[in-house]
Parts: C-alpha cells; sequence; structure tokens
C-alpha cells in the first residue's frame, strides 16, 4: 500500500474515531478538532476550512458547554436523547468527512461518511441511550449526572486519542460494533426490565357457590 493510500486511511480512522465521540456528545469532538486546527495538528479543505476560524471554536465551546449542562438537568437528559441520536449521526457524518483525504472522491468520502461515520456516531450513542435508560430505572433518575459524566469524559478522551492514535481507537470500535452485535445491549436492558418488574397483585381464588 502506498503512502497516498497509507494516509487516507489513516484520516478515514481518524474520522471513524471522532464520529463514535459525537455518539457521546455532539459538539464535544468538532470542539476538539477546531482547537487541534488551531493549534496547527490539523488541516483542512476548502469545504471545511471554516473549522479552524475564531467564530467555530467560539461556536462549538458554547454549544459544548450548553450540551454538557443541559444533560445535569434530571429527565431533560432523557428527552434529549431521542433528539441525540439522529443529531450524533449527522453530526458523526460532518465531523468525519472534515478529516477525510484531501485526495477521495466526494462520492466516496460523503459514502463513508453516511456509513462509516454516521455508523460508529449511532452505535455510541444507543449505548449511551441503554445506560441512561438503565440509571433511570435504577435510581429515578438520581444517579444519571454519573451518566451524563461519563459520556463528556468519554466525548473528550475518545476525540482526542482519534487524533493521537487512531488505530488503536478504530480497532476498539470495531471490537465494540462486535459486542452489540453479539450481545445486543436494548434486547439486554429490556429482559432485566422485564425480570425485575414487580409483579402484579395475585388473582382472587374463583370460589364457586355450592
Amino acid at each position: 500500500m502506498g503512502m497516498d493510500n497509507w494516509e487516507i486511511t489513516l484520516s478515514v480512522m481518524v474520522g471513524v474515531g471522532l464520529s463514535a465521540a459525537c455518539g457521546f456528545r455532539v459538539f464535544i469532538p468538532p470542539l476538539v478538532l477546531c482547537i487541534a486546527g488551531k493549534a496547527g495538528h490539523m488541516t483542512f479543505g476548502p469545504d471545511f476550512a471554516w473549522m479552524d476560524s475564531n467564530f467555530a471554536l467560539a461556536a462549538f465551546a458554547l454549544a459544548a458547554s450548553l450540551e454538557i449542562g443541559a444533560y445535569y438537568i434530571p429527565w431533560l437528559d432523557n428527552a434529549l436523547d431521542s433528539i441525540a441520536a439522529p443529531t450524533a449521526v449527522v453530526a458523526g457524518a460532518l465531523t468525519s468527512a472534515s478529516v477525510f483525504g484531501g485526495d477521495m472522491s466526494p462520492w466516496l468520502k460523503w459514502s463513508l461518511a453516511a456509513i462509516a461515520g454516521g455508523g460508529a456516531a449511532g452505535a455510541v450513542q444507543m449505548t449511551t441511550t441503554v445506560a441512561r435508560g438503565a440509571s433511570s430505572a435504577l435510581t429515578g433518575g438520581t444517579g444519571n449526572w454519573i451518566v451524563s459524566t461519563g459520556e463528556a469524559v468519554g466525548a473528550t478522551i475518545t476525540a482526542v486519542l482519534a487524533l493521537v492514535v487512531p488505530v488503536l481507537v478504530f480497532f476498539g470500535l470495531v471490537m465494540l460494533a462486535g459486542y452489540i452485535v453479539y450481545r445486543n445491549p436494548i434486547k439486554m436492558f429490556r429482559q432485566w426490565r422485564a425480570r425485575n418488574e414487580p409483579e402484579g397483585p395475585a388473582p382472587e381464588p374463583n370460589v364457586m357457590a355450592v
């Protein structure tokens, strides 16, 4: 494999890793990417040249702060999950497309962004939704702040590692995808909830008149 092809492959791994981070929090990965661009560690093509602008930095920082804060409001976090899934998929696709190799054809770039990038974001978002649902069922929502903190930390660490060690993050995501397919966490949660739901009152005995 030539150097050019390896660079394109590496950029795809970076993009998929950043997309997965969008599954935790939508605006943290673009913020990390913007900071990397401002620091000179990332270069963007003409379509995404605005990513390292001061306006983008301020906008992403404000959006990320509001998003993190909103997830600490009880029950609002569960409501946000209903719109976070499609938003995370779109953000993952756009974020991954912004770092894909410049020599890649537009058709291939956006196809990979939609399938690999959007798919990675959606898979991670699904696991966080299940975790928050389990926390809400167990604690009535009072323990959701732990899940929210983990998501914010996970988004930051995953985004940074995607830029530093993209190969490691990429293969970690492959293992996560295999786990989701094999274990199906949504089905596992439904089975757990069915086993732990309180049983209804026992039916009254049918006493037949003599």
